[in-house]
Formats: C-alpha cells, structure tokens, sequence
C-alpha cells in the first residue's frame, strides 16, 4: 500500500470545510478522475472512477465521523483497495486546515506504474487544493451531515 498525504489551508470556517466535505455527491467537482459518487446511506458511498483510462466501480464504508474533526473510510468492494482519513484543525474563526491521509493499493499493473511514478500522490495534492478552491468561492457549504458514527457501530442493512 502506498501512504498519500496532503493538506491544505481554507479560508472558511471549520464548520463549512466540513460540512462541504460531507456532500460526498459533489466530489467530481474537484477530484479528478471521479465521475461519480452515489451516497447509498449515512455510511455508505458507491463510487465510480476513471483513472489513467482504467474505469472501477467501488464502495466505502465511514467507519468513523465526528463532526468538524474527522472522517474514516475504507472499501468494501471492488478491484479498488483504500482507507483513510480526512481531518479538519480549526485555525483561527475563518481559516481551517484539510489533512487528507490515504493508504491506496493499486488494483493493476497499470495502475502500480502510474503509483511509482508519482500519479497517485500528485492526483491527491491537485484535488486538495481544487478543494480549497470549491469551498472558498461558495458563499456556504452546498449541504451538511453532521451525525456521528463511532468505530465498530454497524450500520443499517445493505
């Protein structure tokens, strides 16, 4: 597996960055290679990609959220192997750092040549900060989920 790290620095408030980043469904509006997110339940997303001309289709699963600090994930199905976190630190009353730490296992040859040379990594830094831009030039956050689910609660049925 190979660790993607990046952060960035919005000016908004940590409530907005995270309650924008809950709007899984707005995810191809700045995350590249993303064509699709379908939020299934609370917990549940079923994503479709196409990266380096390789389309996949996969779900995730929340297994942490705790509003205005973080969100866990991992996947549940298909040929796409990933967990991570994605943390907001409130810097000053309109300023918030977006940490983003991802483990990826690329599915194909294809794919673990495009992760040794860099495409993952730089593919994570260009949708923080196409993230930064989203949330900045919005007047508010498009939409906001703000329960909390705890590690090791079992969500509804599939």
């Amino acid at each position: 597996m190979s660790i993607v790290k990046e952060a960035v620095d919005v000016e908004v408030p940590i409530h907005t960055a995270y309650n924008q980043w809950t709007q899984f469904e707005e995810f191809p509006n700045f995350m590249g290679g993303v064509e699709e997110v379908r939020q299934i339940d609370d917990r549940h997303n079923r994503w479709t990609t196409k990266i380096v001309g390789i389309r996949r289709e996969f779900d995730t699963e929340i297994v942490d959220q705790l509003p205005d600090e973080r969100i866990t994930w991992r996947t549940t199905t298909g040929d796409s192997r990933q967990k991570g976190t994605v943390r907001f630190q409130r810097l000053d009353d309109v300023h918030t750092r977006v940490e983003l730490v991802m483990d990826v296992e690329p599915g194909g040859a294809l794919e673990k040549a495009a992760d040794m040379f860099g495409v993952i990594d730089r593919r994570v830094k260009g949708d923080m900060r196409r993230f930064k831009d989203y949330v900045e030039r919005r007047e508010g956050e498009s939409g906001a989920w703000r329960g909390r689910i705890k590690p090791g609660e079992s969500g509804p049925p599939r």
